[in-house]
């Protein structure tokens, strides 16, 4: 299958990257490399792109499509929080700059082998890295009532993550959940009739919650934000793309505490916590897709861009 990778955000991202041409820049979800390819178009032969993803395919593609292209580049397959790692391994401490880009790319949403989609049917797998252990079939099938439960609701914010967990638990009594549309039925069973008439696909939260307990999404960016502010060279900036509130909240509120790490009590006159801030938001508000890209792609809806610089 054809990796097909249609840019979010683009326009503000690479402007966002305030890119010098012979700087170093980290791609760290780089996927099929439409990012990228951006990046690279304005890099010297001087300058240097990183590209990090789980997925090998991934990483193919990108390393076919950006082939032509005379900066330096390196293909690391690797959890982008393990950002420093990575450098270290290509003989590198600083960067100028950064873009994650949070969540499912379109060629693994629809590539039916990889069970990401309820909307084809394909074994449960959504692993981003299909060398790691834990699949969706386990989830589904090995964890209790009410950790499916928890994942569900927290991860998936699904109203019916308490029928959702029962339906499925009863549903493996008699035998293993095998394939995503299995799992699809039960989730309609359990929602519903009404509820189901309205709003998303009845499994796409639920879908979504298990992707990210797969992969531990939330940990990964959780970790990974003071890690790239930590390699950041001054005057660089990291660009996140998130897809969902859970995602958005976490870069929201790791870049407010970066900005404005004081935590002195707001009745205080002046701070003697001595704690100084070591990075800047270039954006106050999340920016988002305008009519033309939402109608030229429709997955851009929910995105969210958030850009800070380090000081």
């Amino acid at each position: 299958m054809e990796f097909k990778h249609v840019p979010v955000l683009l326009n503000q991202c690479i402007e966002g990257l305030d890119i010098d041409p012979g700087g170093i820049y980290v791609d760290g979800t780089i996927g099929g490399g439409g990012h990228s390819w951006h990046i690279c178009e304005r890099l010297s032969e001087q300058g240097t792109l990183i590209g990090i993803d789980r997925d090998q395919d991934a990483l193919r593609a990108a390393e076919e499509r950006l082939k032509g292209f005379t900066c330096r580049k390196y293909f690391v397959q690797s959890d982008y929080a393990d950002i420093k790692s990575v450098l270290a391994g290509v003989g590198l401490e600083k960067i100028n700059g950064a873009l994650l880009d949070i969540g499912v790319s379109s060629f693994q949403l629809d590539n039916p082998e990889r069970g990401f989609s309820y909307m084809q049917d394909a074994p449960l797998d959504m692993r981003m890295n299909q060398t790691e252990g834990l699949t969706a079939w386990e989830v589904v099938n090995t964890y209790d009532q009410s950790e499916l439960k928890r994942i569900i609701s927290e991860y998936g914010e699904e109203r019916w993550a308490s029928r959702i967990a029962s339906f499925i638990v009863n549903a493996r009594k008699e035998k293993p959940i095998g394939g995503t549309a299995e799992l699809v039925e039960i989730i309609k069973a359990a929602i519903p009739a009404k509820a189901r008439r309205t709003g998303p696909h009845p499994a796409k939260r639920t879908f979504q919650a298990i992707r990210i307990e797969v992969n531990d999404e939330l940990g990964q960016l959780e970790q990974a934000i003071d890690e790239y502010f930590d390699v950041l060279d001054h005057g660089g900036r990291l660009c996140i793309i998130t897809f969902h509130s859970l995602e958005d909240r976490i870069v929201k509120e790791k870049f407010a505490r970066r900005a404005n790490p004081c935590t002195c009590p707001p009745e205080f006159p002046v701070c003697v916590c001595g704690k100084k801030p070591d990075v800047i938001k270039i954006t106050r508000k999340p920016m988002i897709a305008d009519d033309l890209e939402l109608e030229e792609n429709p997955r851009s809806r929910s995105a969210k861009l958030r850009i800070c610089e380090k000081i």
